[in-house]
């Protein structure tokens, strides 16, 4: 079986995590490919492959880092399709749900195939008006907000050809499930289970009180048309590739034609991430000396 690594390695302990996964491959009998973009981080010995190439040739990513580096892996997996195996250095870490403790004992769980995939869906951006993207999904969200200037814009929301409605807002975020506890959460939109069929459209700062989140169909195609009289309105995909629109600028969203794979775990369910890592259900429990709440 061939790893293929990519990592962050400005992130702590990122070395001796990395001299860890080494030092069990070496035991295991496991090749290891590596990031080019780590080429200083090993030795010359190692085989380095370029980020795009890397999946091809890989049984299995390991991500080294935190969310922002598997969002960065799920790009360059594409619709290879290589599983995903994330591994957090990070803070947070909603996505990638597995520590470096036991390191060793998830990847000889791996290399025995005792471990599930989870199919994550993925969105594709169609720029109808201005730039196109050179690689136009997301696995997170679409974002698009006014840009510079701090004053609103004005989108229409379209599914399926069907007007829904009208928002002056700060933007717009439509959300994977996968991204429903990342940004659109903030903003006051729904948790969604990740293995659902499904976007979130939720607002950013809207100038209405009436105005609130929608979930539609992943079968729907999202059309969005926007006006802006001050200033270039920018489109960001997974809050890494961001490209500027015309003022009046309209594009697509629907879902894309391929998964990303992750690599997941009985013992680390969906809802032991959101108990653990967002205190999700956790009751309040007072000030010492007076009662807490049941």
């Amino acid at each position: 079986m061939r790893f293929g690594i990519i990592a962050n390695m400005g992130r702590p302990d990122a070395e001796k995590v990395l001299l860890r996964l080494i030092a069990w491959s070496e035991k295991n009998g496991v090749a290891l490919n590596f990031c080019d973009s780590m080429k200083d981080s090993v030795d010359s010995t190692r085989t380095l492959i370029p980020r795009q190439e890397l999946p091809a040739k890989s049984d299995v990513i390991v991500s080294l880092g935190g969310d922002g580096t598997l969002l960065a892996t799920a790009r360059a997996v594409g619709r290879h399709g290589t599983p995903i195996l994330g591994i957090n250095l990070g803070s947070l870490g909603f996505l990638t749900q597995l520590t470096p403790v036991d390191l060793e004992d998830t990847l000889s769980a791996v290399l025995n195939e005792k471990y599930s995939l989870e199919k994550r869906m993925v969105v594709e951006v169609v720029t109808e008006t201005g730039p196109s993207i050179d690689f136009p999904y997301a696995l997170n969200d679409v974002v698009v907000d006014r840009g510079s200037v701090s004053r609103i814009i004005n989108l229409d929301l379209y599914a399926n050809d069907y007007f829904v409605c009208s928002y002056a807002a700060d933007g717009l975020i439509l959300s994977t499930p996968t991204g429903s506890t990342a940004y659109s959460l903030a903003v006051g939109g729904p948790i969604i289970h990740p293995l659902m069929d499904a976007f979130i459209i939720s607002p950013i700062s809207p100038f209405s009180l009436t105005v609130r989140p929608i979930v539609f169909s992943a079968e729907d195609e999202i059309r969005i048309l926007v006006r802006s009289s001050h200033s270039d309105p920018v489109l960001t995909l997974d809050g890494q590739i961001d490209c500027s629109l015309d003022r009046e600028a309209s594009f697509i969203v629907r879902r894309a034609d391929f998964f990303i794979n992750f690599i997941v775990f009985r013992k680390n369910s969906f809802y032991d991430v959101l108990r653990s890592k967002l205190h999700w259900g956790r009751l309040p429990e007072g000030k010492p000396g007076q009662p807490k709440y049941f």
